[in-house]
Formats: C-alpha cells, structure tokens, sequence
C-alpha cells in the first residue's frame, strides 16, 4: 500500500521560513534598476570610446525604456502603494531621464569631436525635442547651446535642396 507523504507542521514551517528569507535576500526591484541603469551608463561610454556609436546609441535607447517603464509604474502604484516606494521610483526614473539627456548631448560632443556636424546636430536636437518637461529645461538649454556653438566651429547647418 502506498501512503501519501504529508509535511508535518514543522516541515511546512521551515518550508515557509525559507522561501521567508530567500525574498529578504532577493535584491530590491529599485536597487535592481538602478544597476541596469548603471550598468548602461557604463556600457554606453565604453562603446563611444571604442567607436561603436551604434551601440552606443542602443544603450542610450535602453536607459530611455526604462524610464519609460519607470513612468508608467509610477503613474499605476501612485495610489496603490506607499508614497516611499513611488517617491524611490520617481527618482529613479528622473534619475535615467537626465541620464539619457546627458548622454545624448555626451553623443553630440563625440560627433563635434569628430567633425561629424550634421550627426552632432542630430545629437542636440534629440535632447531638445525629447526632453520637453519643465524638470529638464536644464539639459534643453545645453543642447541650444552646443546646437548654437557647433554653427561657430562647422557653419550653419546644410540646406536640403528639393
């Protein structure tokens, strides 16, 4: 005859304290994005030292999707959850909205450098159609600037004739 197996009580307490611990031991969901983010950040620099302005740009792209995620979590746990946890997400993706302003004006420095105008330009005007929020007025001026400042090294910018 076969007997069921049954989980005592204490088995079933351990069971519990363990899966308990295991979730005090998994990384915070906030520590976790802010490491992706750094983790592109860093990826993003190392790329544009090698030249890979291309992945470069995809890491920049990535930063901006988290913010983008970051964002609409807000909008959703707003009323849901602690002001705490929506105060540490606001931040965050604050935190990767200027990150990914600042690298795309990093961007168009690299393409100046370069002397690579018409990508540079490119570069500047991303920041200031993109980052639009009265928050991120700061990084907008920068890239009129540097918009303005790439006209005195390279010219104005080229015409498209029809």
């Amino acid at each position: 005859m076969i007997v069921p197996h049954r989980f005592s009580f204490q088995t079933t307490c351990v069971i519990a304290l363990f899966v308990l611990i295991m979730s005090g031991c998994a990384p915070d969901p906030y520590q976790r994005r802010a490491d992706v983010i750094k983790t592109h950040v860093e990826d993003f620099y190392d790329h544009l030292k090698a030249n890979r302005v291309g992945a470069a740009v995809h890491e920049n792209e990535q930063i901006e999707v988290i913010a983008d995620q970051m964002a609409e979590m807000v909008k959703k746990r707003g009323q849901a959850q602690g002001t705490t946890q929506v105060e540490r997400e606001f931040a965050l993706m604050k935190t990767a909205r200027e990150t990914a302003a600042q690298n795309w004006i990093a961007l168009g420095q690299y393409f100046a450098i370069k002397e690579q105008p018409e990508r540079a330009r490119a570069s500047y005007q991303r920041v200031v159609d993109t980052y639009t929020d009265s928050t991120e007025h700061a990084y907008r001026e920068q890239a009129v600037r540097a918009l303005k400042d790439l006209e005195i090294v390279s010219g104005p910018a080229s015409e498209s004739t029809p």
